[in-house]
């Protein structure tokens, strides 16, 4: 199950048999990180004449619908038609799946007004121009109650616009992080960390077409900082977003290779 490959002339191997999953499991309910008010997540049974889609209620088979919304309910991944004008889907944008990555703990700032937010200075000591593709950021404090926060109108962390400036001009193509957006809750539509990073609002020929963020990631804290490779699944939605499924996997690097 192991899997070499090469990157700027240095070769890696990882395990595939011990993957990381940084996904949060959605589940009907009430029991899943909520954002921006959005309505919690649906499931229900398909009934037609005498079919239930529910095995638990005499059906023979499970067959049933989900109402979710793909930014408000959990983890996902979007692309820049999250803020464009122009249609973007995240199904076209996203076109390659593996990539390797860093995941860096950081507690955000806090200041004066009392909000909490990643700095560019912070940044800098967390990565290197040229070091990775993605870029996973994890927050502190971290606990389980991740899992279920519901976020909405509190104001939650969030990072600069310069700091997100700092890791486009690191070269970091996916930006994975384990709070609800990478701008302030509130700050009038301006989006300044979105357009930072998929450089939207300038020239159409900048702006960063397959680039993505994904949001509401969970990192245990026995998970090391690190360089891993990373393995970034999405459902195949012509949509600005998809709920996604990011797997990490330890990597070594082969010495004399």
């Amino acid at each position: 199950m192991e899997i070499k490959f090469k990157r700027n002339g240095t070769s890696f191997s990882a395990n595939l048999a011990y993957p990381i999953d940084l996904s949060i499991p959605l589940r009907a309910g009430l029991e899943n990180p909520n954002c921006y008010w959005a309505p919690p997540v649906e499931v229900w049974p398909v009934v037609a004449g005498d079919f239930v889609g529910d095995t638990t209620k005499g059906g023979a088979v499970n067959f049933k619908n989900i109402t979710l919304n793909p930014h408000g309910n959990g983890t996902h991944t979007e692309c820049v038609g999250h803020i464009s004008t122009e249609k973007h889907t995240i199904n076209d944008c996203l076109r390659r799946f593996h990539f390797l990555a860093k995941l860096a703990t950081v507690y955000p700032t806090k200041m004066p007004d009392g909000d909490r937010v990643v700095l560019r200075k912070q940044m800098e000591e967390l990565v290197r121009p040229g070091e990775v593709e993605a870029f996973i950021l994890r927050t502190q404090p971290n606990d389980g109650h991740k899992l279920t926060a519901n976020y909405s109108g509190t104001n939650p962390p969030y990072l600069h616009h310069e700091a997100v400036a700092y890791l486009v001009d690191c070269g970091i193509q996916h930006l994975l992080l384990d709070l609800p957006s990478v701008d302030r809750e509130e700050d009038g539509g301006r989006l300044l960390a979105h357009r930072a990073f998929w450089r939207y609002g300038g020239q159409s020929a900048q702006i960063r077409i397959n680039s993505t963020i994904t949001e509401l990631i969970f990192v245990e804290n026995e998970i090391q900082d690190g360089v891993y490779l990373l393995n970034l699944q999405i459902a195949s939605l012509e949509l600005d977003a998809s709920p996604s499924k990011p797997v990490i996997y330890q990597m070594t690097v082969d010495s004399g290779r």
